[in-house]
């Protein structure tokens, strides 16, 4: 009988749906955190908007994304609808509206800033700032917002594993990558070490991530320096924060997973 896989201490798995939601602001507003760092405004989680429930105005000072699970969400540019993936700027100034119910799963990685009238306990957001708010670039659309089923699924150096590109964080200047993975079948992806930290959302399916398991709405978060492996039994479509590149264990000159 093979003996089963290490399980890595780097790797951190949150099923969902045994997270408690949380009273976010105003009646309406509800979160499930996963990760939430509230002196540096970092969360990584679900937001639930409740029909005709406002967000309140807010300006991003650092890239914020949500991917859109149910309903959607409306602010002066329009609406971003079912799955499609909103990006923020630092600078997006804007209060989002939700008309019908709304589920998503967010990532921030700053502070957001409310005018100083808003009441702390109407804060949607994570270790919210409150000040005068004055928008750098009021020409720049506070979202961009990208219809991640239509993008194409490009084949990797790796068999039966794809990846779609939602943001490669060039204009924001970073080095990260946010994209969509696709793994066939009893695929596999070789052991590779994280330079940064990795944060995955199963959309989809089951994947094994350092030998943890993790199934639909599961979160998964891969520390700096881990070497793991990844693969799944019977398919899966994930997300992947990466915030910086990752190198292949073996010394492989292969393209490097994500997108770097």
């Amino acid at each position: 009988m093979p003996r089963p896989a290490a399980v890595s201490r780097n790797v951190h798995v949150y099923d969902a749906e045994s997270l408690q939601w949380q009273t976010a602001g105003k009646t309406g507003l509800s979160l499930k955190p996963v990760r939430e760092d509230k002196d540096k405004g970092r969360f990584l989680g679900l937001v639930s908007f409740e029909p005709v429930t406002r967000s309140g105005l807010h300006q991003h000072l650092g890239v914020a994304t949500s991917f859109i699970l149910d309903g959607g969400l409306t602010d002066y540019q329009g609406a971003i609808e079912l799955h499609e993936a909103g990006i923020n700027l630092k600078g997006a100034t804007h209060d989002a509206v939700a008309y019908q119910r709304a589920l998503m799963v967010s990532r921030l990685e700053a502070p957001v800033i409310y005018p100083p009238e808003t009441g702390r306990d109407y804060a949607l957001h994570t270790g919210p700032r409150f000040g005068e708010i004055r928008n750098p670039n009021p020409e720049m659309p506070p979202d961009i917002n990208v219809p991640v089923d239509r993008l194409p699924a490009l084949p990797t150096a790796i068999a039966g594993v794809t990846r779609k590109m939602i943001f490669d964080y060039a204009l924001s200047k970073s080095e990260h990558r946010y994209v969509e993975m696709g793994m066939l079948p009893g695929s596999s992806i070789p052991a590779f070490t994280t330079r940064a930290p990795l944060e995955l959302w199963v959309r989809a399916g089951d994947l094994r991530v350092g030998g943890s398991v993790a199934y639909a709405n599961c979160f998964v978060i891969v520390e700096a320096g881990a070497t793991i492996e990844i693969s799944s039994g019977f398919g899966t479509l994930f997300h992947a924060w990466s915030e910086g590149p990752t190198d292949w264990a073996s010394g492989a000159k292969q393209p490097e997973l994500f997108g770097f």
